[in-house]
C-alpha cells in the first residue's frame, strides 16, 4: 500500500525547495504547481550560479523541453553538485528521440549524473534505452520490447532499465507505469483533457521532484503518490468544468485541485495496483 497521507503530509510540512532547470514554455506552471503542492520553487539556468542554487535545494528537476547548448553545461554542473550533496535528482527527457541534440544530451546526462527518478512518456523512455545501448551496455533488444501489444515484455524492459540506471522509472500516459526495478505500480487516474494543455507533464515532473525530496527514504512510493495525485486532480478539474469552460479553465482548475488536495482525498481517489 502507498501511504498517500504521510507522503503528501511530508511535502506540506517539509516544504522542499526544488531547483528546476526547465523549459521556458512551462516554467511558470512548474513554479505554481510546486507552490500548490506545498513545495517551493527556484529557477536558474546560468552556469555561473546553478551550483550555488542547487546547493540550497533538496531537489533538482532537469527538463530538456527547450534545450539549447548554453543550458547543457548548466544541467551537468547542477546535476553533479546535487549528486555531491546527496540531493534528489529527476530527469524529464522531453522529446528524446526527436533530434540528435536531445537524444545525445539525455544520454550524456544519464552517463554523468546519477538520477533518482526518470519520468517521460513511452517514446522518450524507449529512446533513452536505445540511445544508451552503445554507451551504457543496455541489452540490444530492450528498446524493441516497448510495445502495448506485449505488456509483460514492456514491464520487464522497464524494470531492467530501472536496475541499470538505479532510478525509479515513471512512464506516464493513458496508464502510468512506475518501477524501481523490482516493484511495479500501474496507475489509472487521469483524464484525456490533460493532454490538451501545455505543460501537464512538465508540472508532473516538478511535483514528482518535490514529493521525492520530501520523502527521500521512500522514493518509489513518493513517485507513485505524485503521479497518482496529478491524475486524480485532473479528474477533479474535469468534473468542475461547466459547459462554457474549456482548456484554459481546466488548467486553472487543475492547479486549484492540487492546492486543495488532502491525503485522505488522494487515498480514496487513487486507482492503482501493485505487481
Amino acid at each position: 500500500m502507498i501511504p498517500f497521507e504521510e507522503i503528501l503530509g511530508n511535502v506540506r510540512d517539509r516544504n522542499p525547495l526544488v531547483h528546476s532547470i526547465t523549459n521556458y514554455v512551462t516554467a511558470g506552471d512548474c513554479a505554481n504547481i510546486l507552490l500548490a503542492c506545498g513545495a517551493s520553487p527556484i529557477m536558474s539556468d546560468d552556469e555561473g550560479e546553478v551550483e550555488n542554487i542547487t546547493a540550497l535545494c533538496g531537489g533538482l528537476n532537469i527538463n530538456i523541453g527547450t534545450l539549447n547548448q548554453r543550458t547543457v553545461a548548466s544541467m551537468l554542473l547542477a546535476g553533479k553538485k546535487a549528486n555531491e550533496l546527496g540531493h534528489i535528482t529527476l530527469l524529464d527527457p522531453v522529446g528524446a528521440g526527436a533530434s540528435r541534440l536531445r537524444t545525445e544530451t539525455a544520454v550524456r546526462l544519464l552517463r554523468e549524473i546519477r538520477f533518482h527518478v526518470i519520468r517521460g512518456n513511452i517514446s522518450e523512455i524507449k529512446a533513452l534505452t536505445q540511445g544508451t545501448r552503445s554507451t551504457r551496455g543496455v541489452d540490444a533488444d530492450d528498446g524493441d520490447r516497448f510495445t502495448a501489444d506485449h505488456p509483460d515484455q514492456t514491464f520487464e524492459a522497464l524494470k531492467a532499465f530501472a536496475r541499470k540506471t538505479g532510478a525509479v522509472i515513471a512512464v506516464t500516459g493513458a496508464q502510468d507505469l512506475i518501477t524501481d526495478g523490482e516493484r511495479l505500480c500501474l496507475i489509472s487516474n487521469g483524464h484525456p483533457m490533460m493532454s490538451r494543455i501545455t505543460g501537464s507533464g512538465c508540472m508532473l515532473s516538478a511535483m514528482t521532484a518535490a514529493f521525492a525530496a520530501a520523502n527521500p527514504d521512500r522514493i518509489f512510493e513518493a513517485v507513485c503518490a505524485a503521479v497518482t495525485a496529478m491524475g486524480f486532480c485532473g479528474e477533479i478539474a474535469h468534473e468542475r468544468l461547466s459547459p462554457a469552460d474549456g482548456t484554459g479553465s481546466f488548467r486553472v482548475y487543475l492547479m486549484d485541485a492540487v492546492s486543495r488536495l488532502t491525503g485522505e482525498q488522494l487515498r480514496k481517489g487513487a486507482k492503482y495496483e501493485m505487481r
